[in-house]
């Protein structure tokens, strides 16, 4: 074989950006016209929720869900907002302490479902804290 047929080809495809310019473009349309129409009447952040890509509805569950993933997060279950997992009993002590303050406050005013999303919360953390060396 010749030294020209070793080397490899390099092709260079110079219309890449265009082609997913394109595709960006056609992604678009599609996502407008798979939205469904918003009452005129309705508030302009009605639609931001989950399925709008807001914010979920503030609700005592999503709090309780905050809270539980701060603490494992600060319990070293989880990594941080930096990518890193790292430990901070202590502030994770605070933030159950937090989660059993909500539950002695709200004692008689949770509906069944929120009673037992904190309980599990608390018993989940409590015990995932008992595990991690300092």
């Amino acid at each position: 074989m010749s030294e020209e047929e070793k080397e490899p080809k390099l092709v260079i495809d110079s219309d890449w950006k265009e082609q997913v310019q394109k595709e960006k473009e056609q992604e678009a349309s599609e996502s407008d016209a798979e939205q469904p129409a918003v009452a005129s009447d309705a508030p302009a952040d009605a639609s931001a929720g989950p399925a709008g890509g807001g914010p979920p509805e503030a609700s005592f569950t999503v709090l309780v869900s905050m809270l539980f993933t701060q603490a494992m997060t600060l319990l070293g279950q989880m990594p941080g907002p930096d990518g890193k997992m790292q430990t901070n009993k202590p502030l994770a002590k605070h933030t159950i302490d937090t989660l059993e303050m909500l539950q002695s406050k709200t004692e008689g005013n949770l509906d069944d479902d929120e009673k037992q999303v904190l309980s599990e919360a608390l018993h989940a953390l409590r015990m995932t804290f008992v595990g991690v060396k300092s």
